[in-house]
């Protein structure tokens, strides 16, 4: 019984001793699971955090290559697709590719030969005679047949001193009563001119402002072509007494602009002692004015062109033309070439949506250019409202499919589209105005062709100096210009108004025949 009783006991506590182990294992295992949980937890919750990371990561390099990528659009603009200037393309586009399609040098096939006019008999100062004795071949007598045409070459020569020089005496008279010497008078013109005669003066004008040279270019040709020594300083006012004598013809057109039916207008930089200042160019359809200002707001209009012009504006979309246009409710062609250019450079984003929107607008434009071009074909009512219903196309388009993203700050993403939009909510329709308007290009071409000259111009001369020299630039540009639209000599008008000043005569007009 005894050893019975201890064997129980050792049975038992052998019992409890295993359920012990086992709630020890049971335990160990729930606090390992429980670890294991905890650190399962902790990694989900920093491969949570990392994937956060990578997609606010992810978020910021997408936005920063759109932002390059805009860039990128913004650095390949030329003047194919936006309005820079041609002389702003410093990386000539498909260079091998144009080289392809030039035609060879000299005649091209089909071309019909260009030959000069002979000089008539009476521009041709000498006559050189040639004649034969006897025949150069079988060396018999010959007779010269005077019917029949003979060979000619004319030569033209400079003169080995092309100018000649006059001296003018006013010789002492002695008076008796007055006990003194007199001279007589020199003539005004004579006084007036000073060394360089009229025809001298109006060359030094032309060679300055047509054939841009400068004043140490000019001093050079003189001396060494024309054996004559003058100073800088010398040649500056020759220019100053062109500039006086060209006075009148110009502020003659200053007084009539505000009266023009149209102007077209465009603007370029000018230097003056390091200074910007801005060249206008003002044309119409009978002369161009040209006007140097400090200023390149709406003042410059308002005093060129008044505040009640009644005529058509045509220029580019710059702010101080928009200004006047608002102020003073005048009539606009704003240039549909640059708005083209501006459309180009939509289509060459990007964003597929901007994208699509600028090729849209694009073919639609291209859809109007082709009814004008077909013109001949419509008769001119049909011709005007298919004109009417391609511009309603276009500026429908324009304002109700331009692509529209609002991010998370309230901002909009697709500012390009929504800024051609809200260009033609505010002036669409002063970008057809020549579909109504007799006689207005639908571009700003003639304004910009206008002022190139003057652009070549300030790459060479660097500019003025002062008032006076801008003043200068002013008239003879006014001149040149002018008389090329008017198919006229620009140094026989020089050289007119200059004659005209040295005598004290009233100057001939740029407008009306006082000849």
């Amino acid at each position: 019984m005894h050893n019975t009783n201890h064997d129980i006991s050792n049975s038992n506590t052998l019992n409890f001793d295993v359920y012990s182990s086992d709630k020890e294992k049971a335990l160990s295992t729930i606090i390992v699971n429980r670890n294991d949980s905890l650190q399962q937890k902790e990694e989900n919750k920093r491969l949570q955090e990392q994937v956060s990371e990578l997609e606010t990561e992810n978020k910021e390099l997408r936005k920063e290559l759109q932002e390059l990528k805009e860039k990128l659009a913004k650095l390949s603009k030329t003047s194919k697709n936006s309005s820079k200037p041609p002389s702003s393309d410093l990386v000539k586009q498909n260079q091998k590719k144009d080289k392809e399609k030039k035609h060879k040098i000299g005649g091209q096939p089909g071309h019909s030969k260009h030959e000069r006019i002979p000089f008539t008999q009476d521009e041709v100062h000498n006559v050189h005679e040639y004649n034969l004795d006897q025949c150069p071949v079988c060396q018999h007598s010959v007779e010269i047949d005077l019917g029949k045409e003979p060979k000619i070459i004319q030569q033209a020569e400079i003169l080995e001193i092309p100018i000649q020089i006059e001296e003018h005496r006013a010789y002492a008279y002695w008076c008796a009563h007055c006990q003194k010497y007199h001279y007589p008078e020199f003539p005004p013109e004579v006084i007036k001119a000073g060394l360089f005669k009229a025809r001298m003066t109006a060359l030094v004008a032309y060679m300055k402002n047509v054939c841009h040279c400068s004043f140490s270019n000019i001093r050079k040709y003189i001396r060494d072509v024309l054996h004559l020594k003058v100073s800088r300083g010398y040649l500056c006012k020759i220019i100053q007494k062109v500039s006086n004598s060209l006075e009148g013809p110009y502020e003659e057109l200053l007084t009539l602009l505000p009266l023009a039916s149209k102007v077209n207008i465009d603007e370029t930089g000018h230097k003056e002692n390091g200074e910007k200042f801005w060249t206008w160019v003002f044309k119409t359809d009978l002369y161009v004015l040209f006007k140097i200002d400090k200023s390149r707001s709406s003042a410059v209009l308002i005093e060129v062109l008044g505040k009640e012009f009644n005529g058509v504006l045509g220029c580019d979309y710059f702010s101080a033309y928009r200004k006047y246009m608002n102020d003073f409710n005048i009539t606009v062609q704003f240039c549909i070439a640059h708005l083209i250019r501006d459309i180009k450079y939509l289509t060459s984003l990007p964003d597929i949506e901007i994208k699509e929107y600028g090729e849209k607008l694009l073919s639609y434009l291209r859809d109007l250019f082709r009814i004008i071009h077909e013109k001949p074909d419509f008769p001119d009512n049909d011709f005007i409202d298919r004109l009417t219903q391609a511009k309603d196309q276009i500026i429908l388009t324009a304002i109700h499919q331009a692509p529209s993203l609002i991010n998370e700050n309230g901002k909009e993403e697709k500012t390009e589209a929504q800024r051609i939009a809200k260009r033609f909510i505010n002036h669409g329709k002063a970008y057809f105005e020549f579909i109504t308007t007799p006689d207005i290009e639908p571009t700003n071409n003639i304004a910009e062709q206008a002022i190139r000259f003057v652009v070549i111009d300030r790459h060479v001369t660097q500019g003025t100096r002062s008032i006076k020299g801008r003043k200068a630039n002013e008239r003879l540009w006014t001149v040149i210009a002018t008389c090329s639209l008017q198919g006229k000599s620009a140094f026989e008008f020089i050289l007119k108004a200059v004659q005209a000043y040295f005598k004290n005569h009233s100057v001939p007009s740029l407008i009306f025949d006082t000849s």
